[in-house]
């Protein structure tokens, strides 16, 4: 993978990343490097220009880009899901993902329409209408929130709620088109700016026959598409805050290495405070790769967990994310007051941290789903 991220990108993309942020700016330029470099078909097949890659192989790129360009890596996270998917269903014998691999090796690039105001079913449920064309086709009428990659998402998976067909209702999965969708120009936030995950209007959106790729029952379903895409988002998402923590941790090394105590001359390497606030975060950050790693060899292996998936994949993206910002605010305190102004890496990394608790599952979910698992449905077993 280091041959499609390399180091010499990766330096290129680090450089960009501050003005970025400080622009409030789409990541144009890293997206076409990346696409040129073939990043982006990572892991479609070789006979489409892929590389195969397993998930563990994209998690660990993911990491690294991360590192250099958190929003970078965030919003690339959405077009990897959904090319990660279609190869985890491929390899299980499922081809209904195969247009998105046939976008993708034609070039296009694909984001995550799904996310709705105030809508916590998610993936189970859609405020969005799916009306039938007749021709085995939908359009989408509804309002999308947190549209990674807008300004240049060339196919848009949506889902949307058909009350219309017999045996409805069905939660429809689609791809469209620009055609029928606008953006807002509405993401001004305080981290992850340059993932402008802006508002998406879809006004009788289309998807033909073939852009259709799932119906299902509407509610809780264990269908492997909807298995695939949490898997892969939640490991994915994982590998970012992975990736900014261990930047972080970087950061306060070069800082306590870099400075003197005016008081006695010491390097602050030395100070013990400081040295324990680093081994503190390091451990902390240590902790979260062997878990990452063996959660996506699982995924990519096909193992049976049963109801602990669930389980397994919320505590995964809840304690990496929550980590990272343990990590990165240990680093501030490391650094000292350098790390206030917005110049310094840290100042964005502390605000793009922030974004973690923002992706499903949220903390309170993400407890609610380990709770259940453990002790089943509350009130189940009084009744």
């Amino acid at each position: 993978m280091t041959d499609l991220l390399s180091d010499e990108l990766l330096a290129r993309i680090h450089e960009r990343a501050p003005g970025y942020d400080r622009d409030n700016a789409f990541f144009t330029e890293d997206l076409d490097e990346l696409a040129e470099s073939g990043y982006l078909r990572a892991f479609l097949p070789i006979e489409q220009g892929g590389r195969d890659a397993t998930l563990l192989d994209v998690a660990r790129a993911q990491a690294r880009l991360a590192a250099a360009a958190p929003a970078t890596a965030l919003a690339i996270n959405m077009h990897l899901v959904w090319t990660g998917v279609a190869r985890l269903l491929r390899r299980s014998g499922d081809d209904a993902l195969a247009e998105v691999e046939k976008r993708a090796a034609a070039g296009e690039v694909l984001a995550f329409g799904i996310s709705e105001a105030g809508n916590d079913l998610v993936l189970f449920g859609s405020d969005t209408t799916a009306t039938p064309d007749g021709d085995g086709g939908y359009t989408f009428s509804g309002t999308k929130i947190f549209t990674s990659l807008a300004p240049a998402w060339t196919s848009l998976g949506v889902t949307g709620l058909d009350t219309v067909s017999p045996d409805g209702p069905r939660i429809v999965y689609a791809l469209v088109s620009r055609d029928g969708a606008t953006t807002r120009d509405d993401w001004d936030t305080l981290g992850m700016r340059a993932s402008q995950s802006r508002t998406t209007i879809l006004d009788e959106a289309h998807a033909p026959a073939g852009a259709v790729l799932r119906r299902l029952e509407a509610g809780p379903n264990a269908d492997p598409l909807v298995f695939a895409i949490f898997a892969l988002f939640e490991t994915l998402i994982s590998s970012v805050y992975t990736g900014i923590s261990g930047r972080a941790l970087e950061l306060a090394v070069e800082a306590a290495s870099g400075r003197r105590s005016k008081r006695t001359g010491a390097p602050l390497s030395d100070d013990p405070d400081i040295r324990w606030r680093i081994a503190e975060a390091a451990m902390a950050h240590d902790a979260l790769w062997p878990q990452l790693e063996s959660i996506a060899r699982d995924v990519e292996d096909g193992v049976d967990h049963g109801a602990q998936w669930f389980r397994a994949l919320v505590g995964l993206k809840t304690r990496t994310t929550e980590t990272a910002r343990t990590v990165v605010d240990q680093a501030i305190r490391v650094s000292g007051g350098s790390s206030f102004f917005s110049r310094n890496e840290l100042s964005r990394l502390y605000r793009d941290v922030l974004a973690g608790m923002f992706h499903p599952s949220d903390p309170e979910s993400a407890h609610a789903t380990v709770a259940t698992v453990l002790l089943g449905a509350p009130g189940a077993s009084s009744s």
